[in-house]
């Protein structure tokens, strides 16, 4: 047999093989179709009253919030040590923020807008404006912002967070994961000390509504739609968050907008909570107030005579349970004012006059 008539013969063989086999498994799938699926529709009626109720309000105050929430984009110039594939390029974040006032003022965390080059803020509508850092406070985790030629702006109004209780429902907004304009919905968890205590004595509001990367900056509203905080951080897991007080945010924008920076109070001291060992020892009637551990050479507790081992029982006219309200009465007292406190010394009460400080970063004594 010729090689052509062989080649012919196997093209031939291969038609019919592949032939006989296409049926079959045409066959086969068609066998192995459902028929005409029949999904059966909800029916018209409406959930409970009350539950309908609540939905609505949620969706409605959702609605009536989002143009009040704006998305931070940042540029940061590269790092030196940036060993990336494409060094020099610049680094680029991003966070939220809330208008405060219908001028332009944008509320926002520190840590969203530190380092950058350049703002960006988008606003509800989709306009976008350039974004400038009026003050910047580290200890709090708070910005100011201030956009220009803004017209028709919404502004959130701010809540006396004092007033907030444990269980309340509140609504966290931002842009997480770049996500924009997201609502998480939870409750009140907490109010007291963050997980990393950067702020001086204030509580913060901890709760469960999801607040991931991109909510920073953005508000935590109540159900009258009022700002009672500034979503801040979160822990690892995602499980709870961290929000500024809202009564902090009105302390500190002042200061921001006319200092670019909060002038924190200052005493140079040491203290720790009162403890058992301590009422017997130090002459106390009973477990209560600050415990002075030192006083530093030449700061204004030095100089106002405060001494290691006095216990203060007030200042400013507020009585101290805890070091946390010693921190809150210094930190928020006027640099320069004069600060009243009852010591108890040696088992004898008298009253000292400080005069404030300015709080200042110190460096850390390095580690041994």
């Amino acid at each position: 047999m010729s090689s052509r008539r062989r080649a012919l013969l196997s093209v031939f063989l291969l038609a019919v093989m592949f032939g006989g086999s296409v049926g079959p498994l045409h066959a086969q799938s068609s066998t192995d179709q459902i028929p005409p699926i029949h999904w059966k529709d909800g029916a018209s009626t409406d959930a409970a009253p009350e539950l309908t109720r609540f939905n609505d309000l949620l969706a409605n105050l959702a609605e009536r919030l989002k143009p009040g929430l704006v998305h931070v984009r940042v540029r940061r110039a590269a790092a030196k040590d940036d060993v990336s594939d494409e060094p020099g390029e610049p680094r680029r974040a991003q966070g939220s923020g809330f208008i405060i006032d219908e001028r332009g003022v944008i509320v926002t965390n520190a840590h969203v807008v530190e380092g950058a080059d350049s703002i960006q803020v988008r606003l509800f509508d989709g306009r976008r404006f350039p974004g400038k850092v009026v003050g910047r406070d580290n200890r709090v985790d708070l910005a100011l912002l201030t956009i220009t030629g803004a017209t028709g702006l919404t502004a959130l109004p701010l809540a006396d967070s004092n007033r907030l209780r444990v269980g309340e429902f509140v609504l966290a907004l931002g842009h997480p994961f770049g996500l924009e304009h997201s609502v998480s919905f939870g409750i009140v968890s907490r109010k007291g000390a963050p997980l990393t205590v950067a702020a001086p004595g204030f509580d913060f509001i901890q709760t469960d509504a999801a607040i991931n990367p991109g909510n920073s900056g953005g508000p935590l509203v109540n159900m009258a739609g009022q700002v009672v905080g500034v979503n801040s951080m979160a822990a690892r897991n995602g499980s709870i968050g961290f929000a500024i007080p809202s009564n902090v945010v009105k302390l500190l924008v002042p200061q921001l907008a006319q200092k670019g920076k909060v002038e924190w109070g200052w005493l140079g001291v040491t203290i720790a909570d009162v403890g058992d060992d301590d009422v017997g020892k130090l002459r106390l009637k009973d477990q209560r107030g600050v415990l002075i551990r030192s006083v530093m050479p030449g700061e204004p507790a030095d100089k106002g005579g405060v001494k290691a081992n006095d216990v203060i029982l007030a200042a400013g006219g507020t009585p101290l349970e805890t070091t946390r309200d010693l921190q809150r009465v210094v930190s928020s007292s006027p640099v320069g004012s004069t600060l009243k406190m009852i010591v108890m010394r040696e088992g004898h009460e008298q009253e000292i006059e400080v005069t404030v400080g300015l709080y200042k970063e110190r460096e850390r004594p390095p580690e041994k």
